[in-house]
């Protein structure tokens, strides 16, 4: 089985994304997860605020590769499926499932955000931070779509959502599990599991950078990227953005 990468837990960060940084940007490697009981200034995709309660997970992975900018990007399917693998765990594998690219959903409400960042690594390659939260006790109330915690969906079996250092090393196996798999199979059996626990079809608003773009997804190409048929009949292929089926952005 593949060895985990080991679980630094401190009590309190700004941001485990920083801190992977900071630590990236004094020469060191990892891999090596840093969690934190609670942050002051957690951050989402695209400069959002991450609501960052105490209880809940908030992680980052610090890992080096050689691995080009685009090809290394696709550790986010990686993560999507460790956190997949963390809350079916816990609660009904039946309720989980992932939105594209990256947001791990319990009963169709999102639980889990991925932000991946990067940078050049002293010795060449890349150092890349894998950023992961993960509602365990909490969820935000003022946010644009609904969001759960993993607390309101334990299965029958399981007693209480776990303690976030236990739930950080649960994740860390899961990861390091799909992680071998992508380094010694390639990219396709990762995408291949991520297709099944996602929805690729149907009317979709893709929010982007400057624009917002609506068509009717069409699934994804061997990279990952979204599929996105436009009304006049053309196809557009989204690398990154936030994606809303069957709905209105």
């Amino acid at each position: 089985m593949a060895a985990a990468a080991p679980v630094l837990v401190l009590d309190v960060l700004d941001s485990t994304n920083a801190e992977a940084r900071r630590r990236a940007e004094a020469g060191e490697t990892g891999p090596l997860w840093i969690a934190a009981r609670q942050q002051t200034a957690g951050r989402g995709r695209r400069g959002r605020e991450w609501a960052s309660d105490s209880g809940n997970l908030f992680t980052t992975l610090l890992m080096h590769t050689d691995r080009p900018a685009a090809e290394a990007a696709q550790v986010t399917f990686v993560a999507a499926l460790a956190v997949a693998d963390l809350l079916d765990r816990y609660a009904p594998p039946s309720l989980v499932t992932i939105k594209w690219p990256n947001d791990v959903m319990l009963a169709g409400q999102k639980t889990s955000g991925v932000l991946v960042e990067s940078g050049p690594a002293e010795r060449g390659g890349l150092w890349v931070a894998v950023g992961i939260g993960v509602n365990l006790a909490h969820a935000p109330t003022n946010v644009e779509r609904p969001a759960t915690a993993l607390v309101e969906h334990l299965s029958g079996d399981a007693i209480a959502q776990p303690d976030p250092a236990l739930a950080a090393e649960v994740l860390a196996k899961a990861f390091a599990i799909w992680m071998d798999r992508w380094d010694t199979l390639g990219f396709t059996p990762v995408l291949d599991a991520w297709r099944r626990r996602t929805r690729l079809d149907g009317p979709c608003v893709a929010r982007l950078c400057h624009e917002t773009v609506e068509g009717v997804a069409e699934g994804v190409e061997a990279d990952g990227a979204l599929r996105l048929r436009l009304p006049d009949g053309g196809l557009r292929v989204i690398a990154a953005g936030d994606v809303f089926f069957g709905e209105a952005a």
